[in-house]
């Protein structure tokens, strides 16, 4: 009795945490997420140590990917992507293979197994949806095309996660690609398909439970989470991911005449179960790994988010889009994604990466995370670049990151006109120490 009242205290002062790093982000015009992070990783095991439960934080965990999967699926647009589904699904497909053969040459040097190789391509290839649609927002480009494609990009990223989870299952216990693996795969992937087909076609469905709740307050958030939570039981018990059928419940809901109803109804459940989410991403993180990798970590933050903003602008820009949008576009996608996490999580347990990849992907996407700022800044500088009317990419650029191009030049400039002076004088030292000194003749 006494262990449960300390249970229930620290997850009082973890939600009280949550609440004032959110806020905290809020006021700095960041997604809350962030601060839900950030409250978990300071709470956490290697930080102050008063959550310290892993198998409670690993619960916490698979029903926040559940509900994460179901408000992605509820929330998505698929008549909104209508307008720019080639721009989406040929940059989201270049995304996912660029990954998969970057991770491909360097597993090949490191002799990583396949199923490592495959869930870090995938992980660089998604990109933040919270992080990107709070970026639209702060510069005004929520509603204008540049908004409508980074969105329609997003969704199609969305939309790949469900088979990216599934190959990643179908390594669970050490299982290789076989026959029954692929077809459970081929035919899952066709029924999202044909499911997304169907609805594109018709008007929205009729629940058949909406007639029985009615608007019933108290109902329709239960009858919303029955949905999601029985989809998810149906699909495990089919042998497929939880999540995949939660995902699916999302996506009924999200198209059928019931959708506004509950999602006003299920926001405030929904907004503590993302909250429980990210808060127990928190809590994975490992402080004393970060520190000990510090370089790396920061060189695989930079390298991906530069591999990921140039691929975005060259195949946005090559698809007909003004480059100034595509390279806005670029990067406002340059971050790493919530799905990370989720991916992560599968592949540790389903034996494709061990616990120290495991952290290292937790750690790069925390930290690409935090780096939204930046790519906040660029955006907002991007969006008074388009304002101007350029339409070069060089001008755009330029006027972009001039001031920093400008700096830095003058700084290595500097730099090297110290090193030269450096160097002169260690010669001249050198010289005149190689030199025999001249002796004094004897005296008279």
């Amino acid at each position: 009795m006494q262990e449960y009242g300390q249970s229930l205290t620290g997850l009082a002062i973890v939600a009280l945490a949550a609440l004032v790093c959110g806020a905290a982000m809020h006021r700095l015009k960041q997604p809350p997420v962030m601060g839900y992070i950030l409250a978990g990783a300071i709470l956490g095991p290697t930080g102050v140590g008063l959550v310290e439960n892993r198998e409670f934080i690993s619960l916490l965990a698979e029903l926040g990917v559940l509900m994460l999967l179901f408000l992605i699926g509820m929330e998505l647009s698929l008549r909104a992507v209508r307008d720019v589904w080639r721009v989406a699904l040929v940059t989201t497909a270049a995304q996912i293979l660029a990954g998969v053969l970057a991770m491909s040459a360097l597993g090949a040097l490191l002799d990583w197994p396949l199923p490592r190789t495959l869930l870090l391509g995938f992980v660089v290839a998604l990109s933040s949806t919270a992080v990107a649609i709070k970026m639209l927002q702060e510069i005004g480009e929520l509603r204008t095309r540049t908004g409508q494609i980074t969105i329609g990009i997003l969704v199609a990223q969305d939309l790949a996660v469900v088979p990216m989870m599934l190959v990643i299952g179908a390594f669970r216990g050490g299982g290789e690609f076989g026959l029954e693996a692929l077809l459970k795969i081929a035919l899952s992937i066709g029924f999202l398909a044909a499911l997304i087909v169907y609805l594109l076609r018709r008007q929205r469905l009729r629940l058949p439970f909406a007639k029985a709740v009615g608007n019933n307050p108290d109902l329709i958030p239960l009858a919303g989470l029955g949905f999601c939570f029985g989809a998810a039981a149906l699909s495990g018990l089919l042998g497929l991911s939880a999540a995949y059928g939660a995902f699916l419940a999302g996506l009924i809901i999200g198209n059928s005449t019931s959708r506004r109803v509950m999602i006003h109804h299920t926001a405030p459940i929904q907004a503590i179960l993302l909250m429980v989410f990210f808060l127990s991403i928190g809590l994975l993180i490992d402080f004393a790994y970060i520190l000990d990798n510090l370089v790396t970590v920061l060189l695989i933050v930079a390298f991906v988010a530069v591999l990921k903003t140039g691929l975005n602008i060259l195949v946005i820009g090559l698809l007909g889009q003004p480059w100034p949008r595509a390279i806005l576009t670029g990067a406002l996608l340059a971050q790493l994604g919530e799905f990370s996490f989720v991916l992560a999580a599968l592949g540790l347990e389903a034996g494709a990466i061990e616990d120290g990849t495991h952290r290292l992907i937790v750690a790069v996407t925390v930290l690409s995370l935090l780096g939204s700022p930046f790519w906040l800044e660029t955006a907002r500088r991007l969006h008074r670049v388009a304002l101007l009317g350029v339409t070069s990419g060089r001008e755009t650029m330029r006027v972009t990151f001039g001031s920093e191009a400008t700096a830095l030049v003058s700084s290595a400039g500097r730099a090297k006109i110290l090193l030269a002076r450096w160097a002169g004088a260690l010669w001249q030292r050198g010289t005149e120490w190689r030199q025999p000194r001249r002796k004094d003749p004897p005296p008279k």
